[in-house]
């Protein structure tokens, strides 16, 4: 069967009860969590230490999404905390393929995100280097954003270069996924989706993960 992923991002959580938060998720495939530094992005979330807490007492994967500065320097370290996954942005990155392999060896699949206006051509070429590529449906460094229809045609041809290197690539969208805007990025060729209020605004989260995977399963290309 065909990948079909969702990681409920605990932006959209209650940090005051974080472990019951990811408790309240256990049936997704991994819980995504945002590390912000307010200079790459303008928001400030959480580091290594609180990564370190989560990780321990988490049921599922953790999927980091780096949107910080100097991430050649800080990422390994989020990898080495046994992060399952640990996704850095091409913007970011000084020597992206060196920082996928560093993820790699301490064992962390490596993503690779870039905004909605970055070019997705420049990167194609990673792709033997990379476990995820996440394209980015809203401007990184706040929850609740509205799903930018104009990345869907970045998205077709990312699926479109991941198919052809062999489909090991996970595809991820992340921004403004609802029941609604779900279908159109599983159209495009995502098959691993972060959810924030879409879970975490529910009366039961478990439910909503089921219904966005049954319908993005339903709409995948």
């Amino acid at each position: 069967m065909s990948r079909c992923d969702i990681h409920p991002s605990i932006l959209s959580a209650d940090f005051s009860r974080l472990a019951q938060e990811l408790e309240r998720i256990c049936g997704a495939d991994a819980a995504h969590v945002d590390v912000m530094d307010n200079h790459f992005v303008p928001n400030l979330t959480l580091g290594l230490p609180v990564v370190e807490s989560l990780q321990a007492v988490s049921p599922i994967p953790l999927d980091l999404h780096l949107m910080i500065e100097d991430p050649d320097r800080w990422a390994p370290a989020y990898a080495e905390a046994g992060c399952a996954s640990v996704t850095f942005h091409a913007e970011a990155a000084a020597a992206p393929i060196k920082l996928a392999r560093e993820l790699r060896a301490a064992g962390a699949k490596a993503g690779l995100a870039v905004r909605p206006a970055t070019p997705i051509e420049p990167y194609l070429d990673l792709l033997p280097e990379l476990d995820m590529l996440l394209v980015m449906t809203v401007e990184p460094g706040f929850g609740g954003q509205k799903f930018l229809d104009v990345t869907l045609p970045k998205l077709r041809r990312a699926a479109q270069a991941v198919k052809a290197h062999g489909g090991t690539v996970a595809l991820q969208v992340d921004g403004g996924i609802t029941e609604e805007t779900i279908v159109r990025a599983a159209e495009a060729g995502a098959d691993t989706f972060v959810a924030g209020s879409a879970v975490y605004g529910k009366d039961d989260p478990g439910a909503a993960i089921a219904a966005l995977r049954e319908t993005a399963r339903a709409h995948m290309a």
